[in-house]
């Protein structure tokens, strides 16, 4: 029996996926665990219709990913931070102290785990900060870090 997966079956496929299984496989599991559908053309033909409409969906965040990309990249957020001897600061940079910068300056809302920052920014200087915004679109920030007073 042809069936359509609904969602992942390990050792089976993946979700959208036409498999050929056995009838009581399909009885007795996939079918009262809502795991498939029967393949029949009707069936078919959503699936078909919900993968353009997916197709669809992602090229449209991709595209609104990227015009965020172009206004983002190159940006220079400045801050003022009191220091010690050695350029070594008192307290640090966050990943939320760069997202509410960036929403300040603007306006562009962002999710401080797409900041690639590993650990907070302690020192002075220049430092370059990668912001992922979708699969394969980023942009890179540029944080200066100066001394108050």
């Amino acid at each position: 029996m042809k069936v359509i997966l609904l969602s992942d079956v390990k050792a089976l496929g993946k979700r959208g996926e036409i498999k050929d299984v056995a009838d009581g496989y399909a009885r007795n599991l996939l079918f009262p665990r809502k795991l498939a559908v029967e393949a029949t053309p009707g069936n078919i033909r959503k699936l078909e219709e919900e993968k353009t409409r997916l197709a669809l969906k992602e090229a449209k965040d991709e595209g609104a990913a990227k015009k965020v990309a172009e206004k983002l990249d190159g940006l220079a957020l400045t801050f003022q931070m009191k220091a010690g001897e050695g350029g070594k600061l008192f307290g640090s940079i966050t990943s939320k102290d760069i997202t509410d910068q960036i929403w300040k300056k603007v306006k562009i809302e962002i999710d401080k785990k797409q900041l690639n920052l590993s650990e907070p920014i302690k020192s002075m200087g220049r430092h370059k900060v990668m912001v992922h915004l979708y699969r394969g679109v980023t942009a890179t920030l540029e944080i200066h870090v100066v001394a108050e007073g």
